[in-house]
């Protein structure tokens, strides 16, 4: 249990929070490459600040203050032109570092004489990895975007999906150190959810938890497990400071503001033996939905039933009111962990897990289950006969939403026909594979 003003340090993000100044030490995935296939600019909030992200017209990203500094119109409105982006109120246009580059009326008046002084809105640093736009909002110098092993991986068909989930970004990230909770809600509440009342699932014997330079391991035994199992012998990555990695996928909870994340999944199919070389041509994103036609929350899929968890925790969950018990043992370590960064950065520490080094930035690995079986992938026939790999091979079962034409796209590049996914109900290994 913690005190008020201890949940308040943990979920407060923005400007001159101490955890805003954490996460300002990080870059963050904040949308879709392919989302600017069709727009060129798209208001976002990150970490309480309002801004735009815009793609110019020579191919590059920016990210302003959505307000002007002339007159505080709104920049989602803006003109996207070769080397920035153009208030549609008056025309007064920002290059990607913030400066003012033209006043129209005032640059014609003054014939070139000087007078737009030190003009600048707030800009920050974006890249583009694994088809995501990254942003960086901390001080200078910004550190390396990681570039994780999994984004130069061959001959797979990879997908990010996103979604807003009206909760705050803590209580999302502690469920990526939180192993039970598969045991109870993927599987047990899982179960009830499609109408069977068999005898609940094996249930978890034992827990460890261990700390590296990028997070956390968690490893596990269950009843139908042993110390011989991946699941003990490399365990489950908690992403510092707010992903999470299973090996074949990323999530990450994005802070938007104190009351709403942003999750950004990442997720790597290796096509059939049959259907490499594969080279994917583009990286689909898509936004999945929370709740279906009539307003319920959807619960059929792994995340959505997490985020109907996070979500009935409250908008900030209310730590002072906890009970905790053994299996929180993980939700305890990584609490102690950020309020030793928090005061490690107020007192001019660098955050955990930087990388500064671009020589020490290729390919980072991470401890990974199954890696063999996701790098070097099945022939056609080892997944058709195995329920647990068609099922993953053929449908997608982390989120709800898919939309046809991506559903169609990883059809095409596994050269196998598309299905329905209906729940988590195929088998318990199934349910193993797609969980964490």
């Amino acid at each position: 249990m913690l005190t008020a003003e201890q949940n308040r340090q943990l979920t407060e993000v923005g400007p001159g929070t101490s955890m805003g100044k954490l996460l300002r030490c990080y870059w963050h995935p904040i949308a879709g490459e392919s989302e600017f296939d069709d727009r060129a600019i798209k208001p976002l909030r990150l970490l309480g600040e309002d801004l735009v992200l815009y793609k110019d017209l020579e191919g590059n990203f920016g990210l302003v203050e959505r307000q002007c500094p002339h007159r505080r119109a709104d920049l989602a409105y803006g003109i996207v032109e070769d080397k920035g982006i153009r208030c549609n109120y008056h025309g007064w246009c920002f290059d990607r570092t913030g400066a003012c580059i033209e006043q129209p009326y005032e640059d014609t008046v003054r014939q070139g004489r000087g007078g737009r002084g030190n003009v600048r809105t707030t800009a920050y640093p974006v890249k583009v990895l694994g088809g995501m736009v990254w942003a960086y909002m901390g001080a200078d110098p910004a550190p390396e975007l990681p570039d994780w092993e999994p984004f130069s991986w061959a001959n797979g068909f990879s997908q990010v999906v996103i979604s807003e989930i009206p909760c705050n970004w803590f209580q999302c990230q502690e469920n990526s150190i939180d192993p039970v909770h598969f045991e109870w809600m993927h599987e047990n509440w899982g179960q009830r959810l499609r109408g069977e009342d068999g005898a609940y699932g094996p249930t978890h014997l034992k827990l460890e938890f261990d700390e590296f330079e990028y997070g956390f391991v968690y490893r596990r035994i269950k009843e139908d497990t042993d110390e011989t199992h991946e699941n003990w012998t490399v365990g489950r990555v908690c992403l510092w400071p707010h992903g999470f990695f299973l090996g074949e996928h990323f999530e990450w909870r994005v802070p938007i503001d104190d009351k709403n994340t942003l999750s950004v999944t990442w997720k790597f199919t290796r096509v059939p033996v049959e259907e490499t070389p594969y080279v994917q041509d583009k990286i689909p994103t898509w936004h999945g939905p929370i709740y279906d036609e009539n307003g319920a929350w959807i619960t059929t899929h792994v995340m959505n039933q997490d985020f109907l968890a996070w979500v009935g925790q409250g908008r900030i969950a209310d730590r002072t009111r906890e009970n905790l018990g053994l299996s929180d043992k993980g939700i305890v370590l990584i609490r102690r962990r950020f309020f030793d960064e928090l005061a490690k950065i107020e007192a001019g520490g660098e955050a955990k897990g930087v990388i500064r080094d671009p020589a020490k930035n290729k390919a980072v690995a991470l401890p990974m289950m199954g890696r063999a079986d996701i790098v070097d992938g099945f022939t056609k026939a080892e997944i058709l006969a195995d329920p647990r790999k068609k099922m993953m091979f053929t449908s997608f079962v982390f989120q709800a939403g898919q939309p046809d034409e991506v559903k169609q796209a990883f059809a095409a590049a596994m050269g196998l026909e598309a299905t329905e996914f209906s729940g988590l109900g195929v088998t318990k290994e199934a349910m193993e594979a797609a969980g964490e």
